[in-house]
């Protein structure tokens, strides 16, 4: 008997959890359901910049017919690997091959109608290593809490940052800025609203974001910006230069865009490992980064921002580490160096901040139970980072939220580290990446406390405690049951310097103030070492000219020559010469 053509008993039941598909300017792709939420990795936003394309600006991928496989890893920009010392404490993962300008997306609900609010996440590493296939920077989380989660990768090194007399500058950083427009034209297909983006990032990824938020090309891709351990700032030009013509002479090429694009991509890794082996925030030298161009950067970003002629109604939550300069200094075993070498560490810490004696004597009256390594590596994380943010927030009122992440790692000598917060702002505590930083066991409360925070921020601007105000609110992440830091500034006989009656009401406030049991504000907890800075510090910090005549408390008298620097970079890397002392 033939069969009745209405009868559906025959038919393969549907697939009640399909893969979800979505249609991007260039073409579908298809992502994978995992958990409830809908993941799509490896999507192109521009071209692969290889070849004739090589230095130069991104441009658009080709189209594609049918449906693109969007279930894995898209290929990772050529880096160096981390050291065997930071390796201990870092994952990078690998991923060859050349379509290296991809992004990836976890939303909770693909579709236009969902209209959720959308977090864009650029990475850190100096601008040299890392990716968006890092485990730590997995979405899932954010998503699960209702946000279309964006992570991008984008050029780094010499790729990304060189500066070439025959080549634009800054291709990294307009790699950025071509995710972020792909962003703006396809994720509301995945659930996003394109009026509802914030930007963030931690270390150079917050450098970045701080960079855009000034760029004029960029007005109106963002409502909202996050910054993690990273200041607005723009390099000196010959600092990136001298990068650039250090791997010429290795190479034994001209330092042109032309010469380098004809080298070997694994050689050219390998030259800019060694050539930049000796930089690091604490000691500086050559590296790599953004610089004014003209164009994409027309001026410096952080005098931009603090002039206010940039980025009008972009809410800001930015922060720092506790011991940001930890993760600098315990992996090489420049801790026990820096107090060996005492004075001399101090000389070249001094030449690195360009400021006179009285700035570490100052850290010295607040803190008189610190070592050698905590003063230098306290004085430069206030120059370079904790200072400009400062500025930047009292540049913008009511429209900043600033915090410190106050949690000690498991892991000895590491402190509250640089990086060790993001496991507990992407909740990803559990995973092996993670606990590299944090060691076993680190608190799930501080990781809801953390990550509860910076959803609220990404989807209403108020992550849960005062905007900026002359009272310097700062919520401190982690500092209530490991116990706060002598140097926090709020209300402690152990700093050597008398309480004040401001200070005791303060201390009644700060406890009022009490959500979770892991976190609370704190007033003005780094006024007293920012007060040591004048507001020209910033701007000598970068490298650019400054007026010593005009800040006579901080250049009173003889400043550290370049030689001196040189001189204290070489006795700190050479642990052989600081033998016996």
């Amino acid at each position: 008997m033939a069969a009745d053509p209405t009868d559906s008993r025959d038919e393969t039941p549907a697939d009640p959890d399909p893969d979800p598909v979505v249609t991007t300017p260039y073409g579908a792709v298809r992502g994978r359901h995992e958990n409830g939420i809908a993941v799509f990795r490896g999507i192109p936003y521009a071209a692969p910049p290889f070849g004739a394309r090589r230095f130069r600006p991104p441009v658009p991928p080709e189209p594609w017919d049918g449906v693109r496989d969007a279930g894995a890893f898209g290929p990772t920009p050529p880096k160096p690997p981390y050291s065997e010392a930071f390796a201990r404490y870092l994952s990078d993962p690998v991923v060859p091959g050349d379509d290296c300008l991809n992004l990836n997306v976890w939303t909770p609900e693909p579709g236009p109608a969902a209209r959720l609010p959308v977090l864009v996440w650029l990475h850190g590493g100096a601008l040299t290593r890392g990716s968006s296939t890092v485990p730590v920077y997995d979405g899932r989380n954010f998503a699960r809490d209702g946000i279309v989660f964006v992570s991008i990768s984008y050029r780094l090194g010499v790729e990304g940052y060189g500066l070439f007399p025959d080549a634009p500058a800054n291709p990294g950083l307009r790699d950025q800025l071509a995710a972020l427009e792909w962003v703006h034209r396809s994720i509301r297909a995945f659930g996003g609203d394109p009026d509802r983006v914030t930007l963030a990032g931690q270390s150079a990824g917050a450098i970045s974001a701080g960079v855009l938020i000034a760029a004029p090309q960029a007005r109106g891709l963002f409502r909202r910006a996050v910054l993690q351990s990273g200041p607005p700032e723009a390099f000196e030009r010959d600092k990136v230069r001298r990068m650039v013509r250090r791997m010429a002479t290795r190479l034994k090429i001209p330092a042109t865009a032309e010469a380098f694009a004809a080298v070997d991509r694994d050689l050219l890794l390998r030259t800019q490992a060694d050539v930049g082996r000796l930089s690091s925030p604490v000691l500086g030298g050559p590296a790599f980064g953004i610089v004014v161009d003209g164009d994409l950067v027309p001026r410096d970003p952080l005098q931009a921002l603090i002039d206010g002629d940039a980025a009008p109604g972009v809410d800001l939550l930015l922060g720092w580490t506790r011991d940001e300069y930890r993760l600098w200094l315990v992996p090489g075993g420049l801790t026990e160096r820096v107090d060996r070498l005492g004075p001399v560490a101090l000389a070249g810490a001094m030449a690195r901040c360009r400021c006179g004696h009285e700035v570490p004597r100052g850290y010295r009256v607040l803190h008189p139970g610190a070592g050698t390594a905590e003063i230098v590596g306290q004085m430069v994380t206030d120059r370079l980072l904790r200072l400009p943010l400062h500025q930047l927030a009292e540049a913008r009122p009511g429209a900043s939220y600033v915090y410190e992440f106050a949690w000690p790692s498991l892991r000895p000598g590491l402190g509250a580290c640089h990086a060790l917060e993001l496991g507990f702002v992407f909740d990803t505590g559990e995973t092996a990446e993670s606990a590299k930083l944090a060691g076993g066991g680190a608190p799930q409360e501080l990781a809801d406390a953390m990550h509860g925070a910076w959803t609220r921020f990404v989807a209403t601007g108020d992550p849960g405690w005062e905007a900026w105000s002359a009272a310097h609110p700062v919520r401190i992440f982690g500092g209530v049951d490991s116990g706060r830091y002598a140097g926090d500034g709020v209300a402690h006989e152990a700093d050597g310097v008398p309480r004040e009656a401001d200070a005791v009401a303060r201390e009644v406030d700060t406890v009022a103030c009490e959500v979770d049991g892991m976190s609370y504000t704190a007033y003005g907890p780094r006024d007293r070492e920012l007060a040591l800075w004048p507001a020209e510090a910033a701007v000598a910090a970068r490298g650019e000219p400054v007026d010593e005549t005009a800040v006579p408390s901080v250049l009173p008298g003889k400043v550290p020559r370049s030689t001196e620097l040189r001189s204290a970079v070489r006795r700190l890397r050479r642990p052989g010469e600081v033998k016996g002392r």
